[in-house]
This record gives structure tokens, C-alpha cells and sequence, in this order.
């Protein structure tokens, strides 16, 4: 089938852009041209193809969220690889990322061949697993990162845990570093962050529950500054949410360090006092922080200190959220609120359109080896968005199998309205074409 998408507002960093028409045919993209071209193809094209007025949306390379969690195997009534492949396309993502923190690990050859497969049966968005840094995610034994990347991983980590031993870190680091992976660090320290389960400082304080301090972060990516400097890996830093944190890695980045670094939208939309109602559903590792790291992350994407928004998608059902607050499980689910948070950087002017789809769609792509960008003959691989949509976010319509969001009932604005992986549409609202 051949689709035309017609005046679409197109940002896509270092290629072609502005109000164009787009020719989609056989999977690929085979014409992008200024809207309303009198090239007698183009008419060809146009009048032959199934048509998508796109007036007032802007077309953007598909996006890449590098961190999620989609808990098959071993946690399927969370989240499988199905449901997150539908979150994610409904989202406007095109590729994920899934952890290996699973039952079991992914820290072989086997349940890296089983990802994969699970994702090709879904038949949805691009799937590319990360392997485990160590056997069982334990940090005692260096996982086979070789059979893993032979069988499909595109990086390494034991992300829900860190690598405490900082000997065992470098020589993960150096292993990755001989085989061309990037190393994807979880910082924390876990004595300092012990029974601690909102950020420290006063909101903790007065409602009484244990904090977990900025340093708890910070000196582990300090640490592992200090360790990609070592030994050349690269180096990326998961889920960044305190000022020190930003600003270590903007002084490393000045120095030359291979290190690069993502956040996630509910550390620069969300402060510690999103805990004042004791809602579970605010409750993730690193915790939310001051509403000082909150503007210190939202500098830090607008000095491109930091290069990547990732969601770090972490579905949980009622079992583990709807119990005290010190009892419950960290994380949240955030696929399918990826486009409208980030969105409001660009109304806020911390962003502009091209640095935001560089942060979702480019760099993501580049760290993880593979391609992303709007031009004829490349897979047409492409999210659709209505940046003015106003929608109100209710829990029970999401895609994903849990429903472990802050943002409930929240008035939101910007949607995806259309996902296509290699020509595919994985998603569509059916009051587009």
C-alpha cells in the first residue's frame, strides 16, 4: 500500500524539514517534497496513495525509548512484551529498550533469543533488549556479554541494581568497551540510600518517611566518571535526577569523557511534594527530588548536558502499589505520557522542536547502534503528532497492563496520532485517513 502523509510540519535534526508532503511505498519512504509540489510524480503519487491530511501535526522520526521495563518473563501480569509494545506504539514509540532485570535475568544468550522472539510475534514496535552487566544481576560474576550481543543485546546493565563493587564495574566497563557496547549505569549507593523510600530533606520530615539523599546518586556517577575516564568505555547514565548529578556530568563532558546521559519526564515535571497525598503512585528509584534538581535537570536538557529522555517505564499492579507507602514497589509507567510531558518543555521554552526530537529519536538511536531519520529510500519509521491534542489521561484506557501513573486524570496536551515502524503502522487514530 502506498500512503501519502500531505503538509505535515517535518523536524528531523540534519535532514530534510519544514512543510512537507511524504511518499510512503513498500516500507520505505520514496518521496519528500515541499507541500503542494507540481512535479507531475509527485501528482502521480499523490493521487494514487492512501492520503493523510496532516495539516497542523508535525511528523518526527519514530521515537527511541532506551530504558523500559516490560517484565516478561517471570512478571507477565505486570506487563508483557506484547501490552508494552502496544503502550509504546500508542505512545508514538517506535523502539524499546527492555531491561533485563526479568525472571529469569537476561543475562545469556537464551533469554536474550527469547526476547526477541516474544517481539516478533508481537509484531509491533522495534525491540532491542539490553543484556545483564552481571550473572543475576548480583555484581559478583561478569555475564557472557559476548554470546549476548551475538544472540541480539545492543548494551549492558544491571539497571534496577547497581554495580556496587567498583573493581567488578571496570571490568564490565573494559569488556564492553573490547566488544563496542555501551554501558548503561544505575547509580546508587545503596548504604546511603538503605530503607530510604522518598527523596531526603523537609517533605520526608514532616510526613514522617525515610529519605534517600542526593549523594545517594551522585557519587555513584561520579564513580563511574572516574571509571569511563579508566578505561575509554562508553558510558551512559540512567535516569539522572539531581543537580550534582547534572552537573558532574557537564564537567566531565567538557573534560572529553565518553559519558552520556538520560533523564525521565517525571523528573522534570514531578517535585518531592507529588508525595504530600502518600500516593504510591509517586513513588520511584531515584526518588523525585527538590524542586532545585527539578530546574537543574530542566537546564541540563536545555544545555544538552543531557542527551536523552527515556521513560523508564516500570509497570506494577495494585499487589505492589496499594500498600503503605514504604511498603510499596518504586516505579511508574510512562510510554503512553512520554509525548505530552516532553511537550511541555517546548511551550515552557527549555526546549526547541529539534533539540526534543534529538533527545527522543536521534541520540538514543546513535547510542544503541541503530538508525533513525526522515529521508527517501530509509525505512519509513516515523511518529505522527497533534502537539495541541488536549486529552485527560485516564488510567483505565492506557495500553499497558498496569496502571501505576502520577498522571491520572491529569489535562494533558500533545498526542501521537500515528506510529509506523518500516512502513507498518503500529498505531493509528482511525479518524486520520
Amino acid at each position: 500500500m502506498r500512503m501519502w502523509i500531505e503538509n505535515a510540519l517535518v523536524v528531523n535534526p540534519g535532514g530534510s524539514g519544514g512543510r512537507l508532503d511524504v511518499c510512503i511505498e513498500e516500507g520505505h519512504i520514496s518521496r519528500m517534497v515541499p507541500h503542494g509540489s507540481e512535479n507531475p510524480q509527485d501528482a502521480v503519487c499523490r493521487e494514487t496513495s492512501v492520503r493523510i491530511d496532516a495539516e497542523g501535526l508535525v511528523l518526527v522520526p519514530g521515537i527511541v525509548d532506551m530504558h523500559v521495563h516490560l517484565r516478561e518473563p517471570g512478571h507477565e501480569y505486570k506487563e508483557t512484551i506484547e501490552s508494552g509494545c502496544r503502550a509504546a506504539a500508542a505512545g508514538g514509540v517506535s523502539a524499546i529498550c527492555p531491561m533485563p532485570n526479568t525472571r529469569p535475568v537476561n543475562d545469556n544468550a537464551q533469554v536474550t533469543s527469547f526476547v526477541l522472539q516474544r517481539a516478533k510475534e508481537a509484531n509491533g514496535v522495534e525491540v532491542y533488549p539490553v543484556g545483564a552487566i552481571s550473572k543475576g544481576l548480583k555484581g559478583i560474576e561478569l555475564a557472557e556479554m559476548a554470546d549476548m550481543q551475538q544472540a541480539g543485546i545492543v548494551a549492558v546493565t544491571d539497571d534496577g541494581r547497581p554495580v556496587s563493587n567498583s573493581l567488578m564495574m571496570r571490568r564490565a566497563m573494559e569488556y564492553a568497551c573490547s566488544l563496542g557496547l555501551l554501558v548503561i549505569s544505575h547509580c546508587e549507593d545503596l548504604d546511603l540510600a538503605a530503607g530510604g523510600c522518598m527523596n531526603e530533606g523537609p517533605v520526608a520530615t514532616r510526613l514522617g518517611l525515610s529519605g534517600i539523599p542526593n549523594a545517594a546518586e551522585t557519587v555513584m556517577v561520579l564513580r563511574d566518571i572516574a571509571l569511563a575516564e579508566l578505561t575509554g568505555a562508553r558510558v551512559h547514565i540512567a535516569h539522572v535526577s539531581t543537580r550534582e548529578s547534572v552537573q558532574a556530568i557537564r564537567e566531565a563532558k567538557a573534560r572529553g569523557v565518553a559519558i552520556t546521559c538520560e533523564t525521565a519526564p517525571h523528573y522534570f515535571t514531578l517535585s518531592e511534594d507529588a508525595v504530600e497525598a502518600y500516593d504510591t503512585h509517586a513513588k520511584m528509584n531515584p526518588p523525585l527530588r527538590s524542586r532545585a534538581d527539578v530546574e537543574a535537570v530542566r537546564m541540563g536538557l536545555s544545555d544538552r548536558t543531557i542527551d536523552v529522555i527515556a521513560t523508564d517505564h516500570a509497570p506494577h499492579s495494585s499487589v505492589e502499589k496499594d500498600v503503605e507507602f514504604d511498603k510499596a514497589a518504586f516505579g511508574i509507567i510512562g510510554l503512553e505520557t512520554l509525548v505530552p510531558l516532553s511537550l511541555k518543555l517546548v511551550s515552557d521554552g527549555v526546549l526547541g522542536w529539534n533539540d526534543l526530537v534529538e533527545k527522543w529519536s536521534i541520540h538514543p538511536a546513535r547510542l544503541i547502534g541503530i538508525d533513525r531519520g526522515l529521508r527517501e529510500g530509509a525505512p519509513a519509521t516515523l511518529t505522527l503528532i497533534d502537539p495541541n491534542r488536549e486529552w485527560v489521561l485516564d488510567p483505565s484506557a492506557l495500553q499497558s497492563k498496569s496502571r501505576n501513573t502520577p498522571f491520572a486524570f491529569w489535562n494533558l496536551c500533545g498526542k501521537a496520532v500515528l506510529t509506523m515502524v518500516g512502513g507498518r503502522t503500529v498505531f493509528s487514530e482511525r479518524n486520520l485517513s
